[in-house]
Parts: C-alpha cells; structure tokens; sequence
C-alpha cells in the first residue's frame, strides 16, 4: 500500500495548508489545516477535512466495511450501516486520540442483536486494523442501534 501527499500551497504562494493525497489505488483526497487566526500564512482555509478528521473516517470505513461483510457472510438481510465516530483527544503534543466512541445504526431484516453485536467485537477484535491501531492509544467504545426494514 502506498500513498503520495503533496503539499497545495506551492510555488508561488508558499501558503495555506493544503494537501492532496494520491493514493495507490488511483484515487485523491484532498486535506486542510484549520484557520490561524493569529498566523494566517500558518493555518488552512477550511476547504477540507483535517488529516486527523480523514483518519476517523478512514477509521469508521474500515470497521463498517467489516460489520457489513460479516453480517452479509451470516445470510443476514443488512440493508443500512453507519457509524459515528466521536473522538476525544490528548490537550499537548502529540495530540493523539485518547477516547473514539463507536455508534452504530444497523437496518435490516430479522437481523438478530447478537449478530450485530458479534460482527462489531469480530471487527474490533480481530478484521479493522485501523481500529486496533488506534486502540494503542485511545480507550474505544462501541454501541450499537438495530433498526428493523
């Protein structure tokens, strides 16, 4: 796996903070930093996500990708799944993720709770790399609603 992230403030205006990745599977996700106030020529221009903002999502992908397939490999009728990630993180450098919560909406047909709740540990446990990475550094929780179709 591999990825190229080049900074957008280029040659001639030397400012923002902006970013471009492009990844190796040919696909481009742009970033921004936050508005400086105090340092404009320091911050973004908000036209992006933050790079940890596109860290979280990349992290709810990667275990709602997992739910789905588990479920649908249990002959389960799923028909919706997201989750809401809610972060907490450290006050001083490195700001890293010290708490994710997890909320899940599942939908489906006659899917049982328990099969929700297992595919989510699975995920957790076992598939989401992304998730046990970040584990390492923040204490995650995870809840679940089952909405039936």
């Amino acid at each position: 796996m591999e990825c190229t992230v080049s900074w957008t403030g280029g040659l001639n205006t030397r400012s923002g903070m902006g970013f471009v990745a492009e990844t190796g599977s040919g696909h481009t996700l742009m970033m921004d930093g936050a508005p400086d106030a105090a340092k404009p020529e320091n911050g973004g221009q908000n036209l992006a996500p933050r790079p940890l903002e596109t860290v979280l999502a990349g992290t709810g992908g990667c275990t709602a990708y997992d739910v789905v397939l588990i479920l649908k490999r249990g002959r389960h009728d799923v028909q919706g799944c997201t989750v809401k990630l809610t972060a907490e993180r450290a006050e001083t450098d490195p700001k890293v993720f010290t708490k994710i919560h997890m909320q899940f909406t599942v939908t489906g047909k006659g899917i049982p709770a328990s099969a929700v709740e297992r595919a989510i540990a699975m995920s957790h446990d076992k598939y989401c790399s992304a998730s046990i990475m970040l584990a390492k550094t923040a204490e995650i929780t995870t809840g679940f609603d089952l909405i039936e179709a």
